[in-house]
């Protein structure tokens, strides 16, 4: 019997304020002038950053009304994880409250001192957070060179040289200043617009030299010769290559696939069908995930895009191509009304197929007045993986399910260590939402948590094959995901009923390369493998 049907409280569960201890409340910083990226923050993310084995939480806010030049920033939240289910606000301590309007967060281990840091993306610069691992940051953002002025979103750290180091993807959406107000409509009423008035911006490529230092490389590997209005990123090895692509969720404009030839990057975005629709328009690609929801050995797409396009899920042909399968799979319907922004692939059920959670918000808080299928709030969306086709089981899923809120940041983890992944969603000018598993520990699974060595610190681009009597599944470490925010860096391998793991294989990433098998393997736990050591602690 599925996990879910043998209990009678709700699969996902909201946690109140006053049950977490998390009180924050995100600010758009509205004005009348209705600028847009009031309407597109903010993100948040589950990281360790303490390295006591518990995921924290970070949220990131945005500001007053004069986003460039604020009388006072909105804070950002950094929340400890204090192991009992609460959490505890520890922002000023540690010192990473944001410096300008905030956007999104990544999480990486950069400097590979074993503790997770800080990339905060904003309107005007971005700011690095190095981790000193003694529960505070340090601002290294000039001394590092990835300030990246403009208006960034999505960023992602991922190893595309394969030289053990993590570089960062920063998307930029689109060229803006205080001039680009939307206009009015024919009743003299300001809405925020659809971005088709604004230029398409490069998106940044850093590279990571091993110094605190990064290069802009974005001109000499054609990164920069493809400008978009990039919302969501999903670092990937999409042909099984060994080297790490990037496929870039863009608005108005044609999504971006960078294929890594090693020297460069190919932008293959039109020839492998992922950049325009059926019929040939370009989409709102905002938020977007990666990952083998059809057990074929290849990595595929989830896309949100804004309502009457309907989600993407492409799969991938393994000849360069993907197919986009949304009404077939039979989610489509479900999103036709939908402005995707947050999501993510999940075994909800650690039943070992991967589910598919999405959260959607409207861009314009008007526009409730002008329709009566389109809103500002819109409901969460749960999908179930049976056997490649998914189900809609929303409703099913619990009263939260049955609410709307203007969802935009989306990040998943096991804030309890029981095994079920739990999620956090930044709602736009309102409270967060953590919503708690209550079903993953139903089914029996194994979580580990990957150390790179000679690969990337942060093990991104790993491939971890693991089997159970007759279960045998293939899970891809990707880089970054969903929209604007970042996730718990551990992976959990669900078997379901089965009584034990049989085999776990890594093929650690570039430049390692190196295959480890382990079996006797412990269940319900989370386990420490280090590359190359052939042990797990």
């Amino acid at each position: 019997m599925h996990a879910a049907n043998a209990l009678s409280t709700p699969v996902f569960e909201e946690v109140p304020p006053e049950k977490s201890g998390i009180y924050w409340v995100h600010n758009a910083g509205r004005s009348a002038d209705k600028y847009l990226p009031e309407s597109s923050g903010a993100g948040c993310a589950f990281l360790d950053f303490d390295n006591d084995g518990w995921m924290d939480i970070y949220l990131v806010n945005s500001g007053p009304a004069n986003f460039f030049k604020p009388q006072k920033p909105m804070r950002n939240a950094l929340y400890k994880n204090n192991r009992d289910g609460t959490f505890t606000d520890v922002t000023e301590k540690a010192g990473v409250p944001g410096t300008a309007y905030g956007m999104g967060v990544a999480v990486g281990d950069y400097n590979g001192d074993g503790y997770p840091d800080l990339y905060v993306t904003q309107c005007g610069r971005n700011v690095l957070y190095r981790n000193n691992g003694d529960g505070t940051f340090t601002d290294v953002t000039d001394h590092a060179g990835v300030a990246a002025a403009g208006w960034s979103t999505s960023a992602v750290w991922f190893d595309y040289d394969n030289d053990g180091r993590l570089d960062l993807f920063v998307c930029q959406f689109a060229e803006f200043d205080m001039n680009h107000g939307c206009s009015k409509d024919e009743k003299g009423i300001r809405h925020y617009c659809i971005p088709k008035i604004f230029n398409a911006e490069p998106s940044w490529l850093f590279h990571n030299n091993g110094d605190g230092t990064f290069t802009d490389v974005s001109h000499k590997l054609g990164i920069a010769q493809h400008p978009g209005k990039s919302w969501g990123v999903v670092a990937a090895d999409f042909n099984n290559d060994g080297r790490m692509d990037l496929f870039v969720a863009n608005d108005t404009v044609p999504n971006c696939l960078f294929i890594n030839k090693g020297d460069h990057f190919e932008e293959t975005g039109l020839a492998a069908d992922v950049a325009y629709s059926a019929d040939g328009r370009a989409r709102s690609g905002m938020g977007v995930d990666a990952a083998d929801y059809d057990n074929d050995g290849l990595v595929d797409i989830f896309l949100g895009n804004i309502d009457e396009e309907f989600f993407s899920l492409y799969h991938n042909n393994g000849d360069g191509t993907f197919d986009d399968l949304s009404i077939a799979s039979g989610m489509g319907m479900s999103t036709r009304w939908m402005s995707g922004w947050g999501m993510k692939f999940i075994d909800y059920d650690n039943d070992g197929d991967l589910d598919l959670f999405a959260v959607s918000g409207f861009p314009d808080d008007l526009f409730d007045q002008a329709s009566n299928s389109i809103q500002w709030r819109q409901p969460y969306l749960l999908f179930r993986n049976e056997g490649g086709k998914y189900h809609d089981v929303s409703l099913a899923s619990g009263p939260v399910f049955q609410k709307k809120f203007p969802a935009r940041g989306l990040a998943s983890g096991d804030f309890n260590n029981d095994g079920g992944i739990d999620l956090l969603v930044l709602n736009n000018n309102e409270a967060p939402v953590l919503l708690r598993n209550n079903v993953g520990r139903l089914n029996n699974w194994l979580g580990i948590k990957l150390v790179g060595k000679k690969c990337n610190p942060d093990a991104v681009g790993a491939r971890v094959t693991y089997q159970s009597d007759d279960l045998k599944r293939v899970r891809f470490k990707v880089g970054g995901g969903s929209f604007l925010s970042a996730h718990d860096p551990r992976m959990v391998l669900g078997i379901g009923q089965r009584a034990k793991l049989d085999s776990l294989e890594i093929l650690w990433p570039q430049p390692s390369g190196v295959v480890e098998r382990f079996t006797n393997l412990p269940i319900n736990r989370y386990i420490t493998i280090v590359e190359g050591t052939g042990k797990w602690s």
